[in-house]
């Protein structure tokens, strides 16, 4: 009798086996962590992919000391759980060394500072190959990337000196230097995860789901109050029943009105949306058309 596989399991299946290619194929991977939702399925898989073995190389969050403290908590119990090894690549320290300079002013943030951060901590401990849980519906220059998205000797990307990957077939090779960034959640969307969040039971930082939280509007965003951003004239906290879509510095990451307390709420939620979590939710790309294609280019995630 043959066994058709649901959408889930064909997704579930070609992630294995990029994680698999990649460990076979490559000396030193690492696996990006920030306790987001999308890097927390990431990890989920990377532990089946090599189950009953421990995971065959580390996780790195790149810190930029502006968290959520549910998120924070969450990353710490995640990574011991997993008996994972955690590696912080701390954007405090990039400041405290002169390689970045903190930006300054009402809507300053350190979202793009993990650049140079990533970049060195790529270049310290010698990685050619890094995860990341980027997928191609959050936005345009996203969309671009392949599942193995080469990087120069600079962490720089080229969006038009990308390989082809017919037949899902990866060319992971590289000069000493340059290296890969990979993808294992390139074909699937935010429903998907969510999706595959409830078929697996996967545990997520409370911050994903309804609660209280004091915010205040922003550019058409629900910022959250907290002693990483200055209130401005007229910038009134209020009480609020709000969730998180994505997770990122808490400075340009927003909340949305919801009352979606359960993982099915948050599916039906998620169906109906029209907005990608990233447009609706992160200041930092909705600066320009193309900010995050910049940011890539510079050797962002």
């Amino acid at each position: 009798m043959d066994y058709e596989l649901s959408h889930l399991d064909a997704l579930e299946a070609e992630s294995i086996h990029i994680f698999r290619e990649v460990a076979a194929e490559f000396e030193r991977p690492c696996l990006l962590f920030s306790g987001g939702k999308d890097s927390v399925v990431m990890l989920h898989l990377a532990l089946k992919a090599f189950s009953p073995c421990s995971l065959p190389f580390p996780v790195m969050h790149v810190d930029t000391g502006h968290n959520f403290d549910e998120v924070i908590e969450y990353r710490d119990r995640a990574v011991l759980k997993a008996g994972a090894r955690l590696v912080i690549a701390s954007v405090e320290e990039s400041i405290r060394q002169g390689r970045s300079v903190d930006e300054t002013g009402p809507r300053a943030s350190r979202n793009r500072l993990q650049t140079v951060t990533l970049l060195d901590a790529i270049e310290e401990h010698r990685y050619d190959a890094v995860f990341g849980g980027g997928r191609r519906d959050e936005e345009k220059a996203r969309a671009k990337e392949r599942v193995y998205s080469f990087r120069d000797e600079f962490g720089q990307w080229d969006p038009k000196n990308q390989r082809p990957e017919l037949w899902s077939l990866y060319n992971g090779r590289h000069k000493s230097g340059e290296h890969i960034r990979v993808f294992p959640l390139s074909n699937w969307t935010e429903l998907d995860i969510w999706q595959y969040i409830a078929a697996e039971n996967i545990d997520l930082p409370t911050i994903y789901y309804s609660h209280q939280r004091e915010v205040f509007r922003r550019d058409g965003m629900l910022l959250s109050v907290s002693p990483f951003i200055t209130l401005q004239e007229g910038e009134v906290p209020v009480e609020m029943t709000v969730r998180y879509r994505t997770v990122g510095d808490a400075t340009c990451t927003g909340a949305v009105e919801s009352t979606a307390s359960t993982v099915e709420e948050v599916i039906l939620e998620v169906a109906a949306t029209r907005v990608t979590e990233r447009g609706a939710t992160r200041a930092d790309d909705r600066a320009s058309e193309a900010a995050m294609e910049d940011r890539k280019k510079e050797g962002y995630f």
